[in-house]
């Protein structure tokens, strides 16, 4: 298992928490998100190293804007 932790702007509520862990759910070896709208912190735990360009692409669906690894 590999836990990464994301920086990600613009979530304000739980409705974001819950948009960009439906998301980042969805990538395939994702076991658990973890998203904190106070802090803008996005937990991801994976089978393997998560795919950075797919955790972008699913922060960027949600409506958020990924900065990078925290």
């Amino acid at each position: 298992m590999s836990t990464i932790t994301y920086q990600v702007t613009g979530m304000t509520c739980g409705h974001c928490e819950g948009a960009v862990k439906s998301e980042i759910g969805a990538i395939p070896g994702v076991t658990e998100v973890k998203a904190v709208a106070a802090t803008g912190l996005v937990t991801v735990v994976a089978e393997a190293q998560p795919d950075d360009a797919a955790v972008r692409a699913a922060v960027d669906e949600a409506g958020y804007e990924l900065v990078g690894r925290a």
